[in-house]
C-alpha cells in the first residue's frame, strides 16, 4: 500500500478507451490510492468505445488540482472531447506547473497539447497523432513508456503493466 494517502484524477468522457482507464485506475488503487472519476457532468455514466461504462464521483468544475496528487488521462476519442473543456485544461496546466504525476496514454496526448504543456517533453504516444505531438514541441519516441519528469506516457493497451508500474512509481517518490 504504497500509494496510501494519494489521491488521483481520471479524466472520462463518451468513448474513452476502456482498458486506458480502468487498468490504470484499478493499478493505482490496489497500491492505496484514492480514484476520483470525473466528467463534465457529477453522476453522470458515461460510456467507453467497447460499452463499458463509468460513472463520473465528480465534476470537472468541483475539484481543485491542490487536492490530488496526479491525474490520469486515458485515450480513445474522449481526449478530443475533454482538451474542450477550460476546468480540464486548468487542471493539467496545475498539475504541471506543481509537477504533479500527469499520465496519458494513447490519444490522451490531445489533452497535453491543447494544455501547451509539451514543449521540450519527451513523451510517446498512439503513432497516430505523433505529428501533433511533435508540432506542440514535444520529442517523441516510439517507446512502451516514456517518462520525462512528472508526465508519464505510453502508446496502447499492450503497454498498460509499465505504464501503471512507471505511474505508480513516481507517485510513490521512486
Amino acid at each position: 500500500m504504497r500509494l496510501a494517502g494519494k489521491k488521483v484524477i481520471a479524466l472520462v468522457d463518451e468513448e474513452f478507451e476502456d482498458l486506458e482507464l480502468w487498468y490504470p485506475v484499478y493499478r493505482v488503487r490496489e497500491e492505496g490510492a484514492e480514484v476520483h472519476l470525473a466528467g463534465a457532468e457529477k453522476g453522470k455514466t458515461y460510456t467507453g468505445k467497447y460499452g463499458v461504462p463509468v460513472k463520473a464521483d465528480y465534476a470537472f468544475d468541483e475539484l481543485d488540482s491542490k487536492d490530488y496528487d496526479g491525474i490520469l488521462v486515458p485515450g480513445g476519442w474522449a481526449p478530443d472531447k475533454l482538451r474542450r473543456y477550460p476546468k480540464v485544461i486548468q487542471l493539467v496546466q496545475e498539475m504541471h506547473r506543481d509537477r504533479k504525476a500527469i499520465g496519458q496514454i494513447c490519444h490522451a496526448g490531445w489533452v497535453l497539447i491543447s494544455a501547451k504543456i509539451l514543449d521540450g517533453v519527451t513523451v510517446t504516444s498512439t503513432p497516430g497523432i505523433r505529428d501533433d505531438m511533435e508540432n506542440a514541441g514535444a520529442v517523441w519516441k516510439d517507446e512502451a513508456v516514456v517518462r520525462d519528469g512528472h508526465i508519464i506516457s505510453a502508446r496502447r493497451p499492450s503497454d498498460l503493466p509499465p505504464y501503471g508500474r512507471a505511474f505508480c512509481d513516481f507517485l510513490a517518490g521512486e
